[in-house]
Parts: C-alpha cells; sequence; structure tokens
C-alpha cells in the first residue's frame, strides 16, 4: 500500500519556500553555494538556484557525489561513481548549502559533510531536505526543511523528480 504525500504543486511551494528561507537566513546569495547531494538533490539543488536567480540573485550551484565516503560500502552493492560538479572558485570561504531529498539516519549528510571538507574549508555549513522523516542515528538536524514526515522503519519514502523520474511526487510506501 502507498500514500502520495507531495505532488508536484507540493514539491515547488516547498522548494520556493526553502529558496526564500535561505536568502533570509544568509542575508542574500552573496558568497553562498548550493550543493546537491547526488542522485535526486542535484535537481532540486538546480530548481532550488533557479528559485533564488527568479528573485534577482545568483548562486552558485553544483552536485556532489559522496559514493566513496559512504559507511555503507562493504555491506550494499557497488554503486558507479557520478560525477560531481563542482563550481569553479571552490568552497573555501563560502556558505555551502547541502541539498538532499530525504533526511533519515543521517548517514548521507555524513558523507556529504566529509566529502566538502576534503574539497576546501568553507565559511559554514548548512543543510535543506525535501523530506525529514525522522530517525536519526547521527546529530544531524537540517536548517531547511520541505515536511516534515514521521515514518516508521518499515515504511519508505520515495521521491520522484521530472529530471531522473519524468514526474514529481513523494510517495510513502508500506514495507521495506
Amino acid at each position: 500500500m502507498s500514500r502520495n504525500i507531495m505532488d508536484a504543486g507540493d514539491i515547488a511551494r516547498s522548494l520556493t519556500r526553502i529558496s526564500h528561507e535561505i536568502l533570509e537566513k544568509n542575508h542574500g546569495a552573496s558568497g553562498l553555494m548550493i550543493l546537491g547531494i547526488l542522485r535526486r538533490g542535484a535537481p532540486l539543488a538546480q530548481r532550488i538556484a533557479a528559485n533564488i536567480a527568479a528573485s534577482g540573485e545568483e548562486v552558485a550551484v553544483g552536485s556532489l557525489d559522496i559514493t566513496p565516503y559512504r559507511d555503507d560500502l562493504r555491506t550494499s552493492p557497488t554503486r558507479a561513481m557520478e560525477l560531481s560538479e563542482l563550481p569553479l572558485d571552490g568552497v573555501d570561504g563560502k556558505v555551502v548549502v547541502l541539498i538532499d531529498d530525504v533526511l533519515y539516519s543521517g548517514r548521507t549528510v555524513r558523507a556529504a559533510l566529509d566529502a566538502v571538507l576534503d574539497i576546501g574549508r568553507p565559511e559554514r555549513i548548512q543543510l535543506a531536505v525535501l523530506v525529514d522523516r525522522g530517525h536519526r542515528e547521527l546529530p544531524i538536524r537540517p536548517d531547511f526543511v520541505g515536511k516534515n514526515i514521521p515514518t516508521s522503519h518499515e515504511e519508505r519514502v520515495t521521491v520522484s523528480l521530472e529530471e531522473i523520474d519524468g514526474y514529481d511526487a513523494v510517495i510513502i510506501e508500506e514495507g521495506r
């Protein structure tokens, strides 16, 4: 059994709100960099950057492959590396906003933090997620959240995005 939690309109409104919150918290886009965690965080980062650009401010945007930093490589099937695309001026001295689709245990974000810190020394790192489903295993909390969705460990949250899947939706499925 599955339940549709967010449709395309809900996702667009959430990303618009997150975009405005990012600008408000950081007093504009100066010195700001948006990095989407590959796979579904990258198109979300592009959408947020487009929302910020629509407000009249430009922001550096890129994507980050965290595969080599994951702590589950010994227990999970091997994943092909994807190409990180980082803005030319790097992360040094920037406020880096990491973007991901779903925050669950916090382990993906921990891997992303390691990846960013291997690249350089940002002034600050913030986190924006489309969905926060709880159940943290690490002390990680997002700065910006599209929607908090309380779930059980047995449920699965699936984010589908137009750029990858051909449509936008957030669905909760029973069982793992």
